[in-house]
């Protein structure tokens, strides 16, 4: 990075009227950086090629009105997630209303306050960065889970149709879209202890010896101390499932022998979700077992492996599990 880089956030500022734009300028060139665009399909233009970090629009353009080059934004994934503000002298009810519809973030009326302006635009950058941020953290906590399969011989789809199938369970037994969002994000970390266990013991072809039983039987504890202690939030339950996802309802599961329902919740529905999704995938080792047969296991297993008041619920999921598999095939 060079001493005179500008790293100021890069605003896109598009009116067809001149005057306009040297107003919305001299309230935020201090602060930002500014691109300008007189119509919508320039507009559309500068915000594929350079990405600005928000756009600031108006909505009575000639040829292509602000919705429509909102409505485009939008439509484009590679630019969807740009926050656009309409900036506009339209100020009825319907009128913001539809500017929301096409998928803006805010509306200002004309004349425009400084103050407003300037504040508007901090929060949404602010926002646009939350969010950012909170996706990134995500996409580490899951890459770190496919990191482990890798280990283990897998391909990492593994871990991604597991939590989906954890998710669609959490949905099924009544918990909370941001409760099964976090169960989502959280359940490819499940094995990640796995990391911490030699490889001698880890990719033996055969059986494992007691000794070495006792050595991989440590990867919960492993992976729990992997992701650390947290007040809340993805990376606590993905704690929670690291370490207690090989419980059984039984008592006769490790690394602590919990049973019934001092196994959380989290952990319980992840247990069916990986176990289903083992024996559904073919690996060296054995074929691919058909869902029948795997639904079948999971009956035999209730009320022993499995909480009983969760089986029922997955297998009634089949039409959505089957679109899971489909999604992310090996």
């Amino acid at each position: 990075m060079t001493a005179t880089e500008d790293l100021r956030p890069r605003l896109l500022l598009v009116d067809d009227e001149p005057a306009n734009l040297q107003v919305l300028r001299h309230v935020l060139q201090e602060e930002y950086r500014l691109l300008f665009a007189t119509d919508g399909v320039r507009a559309l233009d500068i915000v594929r090629r350079q990405r600005p970090d928000l756009v600031l629009l108006d909505v009575m353009m000639p040829a292509m009105d602000g919705y429509a080059v909102c409505e485009a934004i939008k439509a484009d994934p590679a630019i969807a997630d740009i926050p656009v503000i309409f900036v506009s002298a339209l100020g009825e009810a319907g009128h913001e209303a539809r500017g929301f519809e096409a998928g803006a973030v805010d509306y200002i009326t004309k004349p425009v306050s400084a103050p407003v302006v300037r504040a508007r635009v901090r929060t949404h950058l602010s926002l646009a960065r939350a969010e950012e941020l909170r996706a990134t953290r995500l996409q580490i906590v899951q890459r770190l889970g496919r990191a482990a399969e890798y280990k283990d011989n897998e391909t990492g789809m593994h871990v991604i149709r597991m939590s989906h199938y954890a998710q669609l369970l959490a949905l099924a037994v009544g918990m909370g879209d941001a409760w099964a969002e976090d169960l989502l994000h959280a359940a490819p970390m499940h094995d990640v202890g796995k990391i911490g266990i030699p490889d001698a013991v880890l990719l033996k072809p055969g059986k494992l010896d007691a000794e070495e039983w006792a050595v991989m039987r440590r990867h919960p504890k492993i992976g729990a101390e992997i992701i650390g202690e947290h007040a809340g939030g993805v990376l606590c339950v993905a704690r929670q499932i690291a370490l207690t996802h090989h419980e059984k309802w039984d008592g006769s599961g490790y690394p602590e022998g919990l049973a019934g329902e001092a196994i959380p919740l989290a952990a319980r529905i992840v247990a069916i979700a990986d176990v289903f999704d083992a024996l559904t995938t073919r690996r060296p080792y054995k074929e691919a077992w058909s869902m029948e047969t795997a639904f079948c296991h999971l009956r035999s297993e209730s009320g022993r492996h499995f909480d009983p008041a969760l089986v029922e619920p997955f297998i009634a999921l089949e039409p959505e599990i089957r679109a899971v598999r489909e999604r992310w095939a090996e």
